[in-house]
């Protein structure tokens, strides 16, 4: 079994498609595995190929980006999906997390960029979401006085805390080990237990959950 990182894209521009292909197929650990021109076409094609990692525009026809990612997760929940925008709107943002984006990438990004997004999202060692992402995540979150929600975060160890805050503030799992002393697989098993405690999606829901109840600032 292949041990590469199965690639797709959601794209209603066919020759954007290409473009992607050329630059994944180029890339020794990388296998593309199929495009998609419409939302409703995605969601076939996730159900089916089972990839680790999809590339999905917001604005598609049949189906918008959004709604895609909503049910090409629930088609094929190991797969993580980065989201392709021209543009960063704060509620683009907030209702691809809700959907299950993994992150965001601008279309406009350098391939290497875009290579760097897909390796990192498929290694959960950090989510790529620029500081910008977590900033418009920030921004969006009612600012109350309200106190931290502890509650919240019950269900969570000691340790499983510890490192839900320091990935709330958007550290990578490098960072996160860092500054907690430990590995960075037993950060990935911290935050896989974190994410299925919690019920929840992503990284960057994550992110929101602990602005929501006011657990970070």
């Amino acid at each position: 079994m292949s041990d590469r990182i199965r690639v797709a894209i959601a794209d209603d521009q066919v020759l954007f498609c290409a473009g992607i292909e050329m630059i994944v197929r180029s890339q020794p650990d990388l296998e593309f595995v199929g495009a998609a021109y419409d939302g409703e076409a995605i969601v076939s094609l996730a159900g089916r190929e089972a990839p680790d990692v999809i590339l999905m525009d917001i604005r598609m026809p049949k189906a918008d980006g959004i709604t895609a990612t909503r049910h090409a997760v629930a088609a094929s929940p190991g797969s993580r999906v980065i989201v392709l925008t021209t543009h960063q709107r704060p509620d683009a943002v907030a209702h691809a997390i809700a959907a299950g984006a993994h992150g965001f990438l601008m279309k406009d990004a350098r391939p290497e960029l875009m290579l760097a997004a897909i390796r990192t999202v498929h290694d959960g060692s950090s989510v790529f979401a620029p500081p910008t992402t977590v900033a418009l995540i920030r921004d969006l979150t009612p600012h109350t006085e309200d106190q931290p929600d502890q509650q919240a975060i019950a269900a969570l160890t000691a340790r499983e805390r510890e490192v839900y805050l320091l990935a709330a503030r958007g550290l990578s799992n490098a960072e996160i080990a860092e500054a907690s002393y430990i590995g960075e697989t037993t950060v990935k098993s911290h935050i896989s237990s974190i994410l299925s405690k919690l019920e929840l999606a992503s990284r960057l829901q994550l992110v929101a959950h602990a602005f929501n109840h006011h657990l970070v600032k």
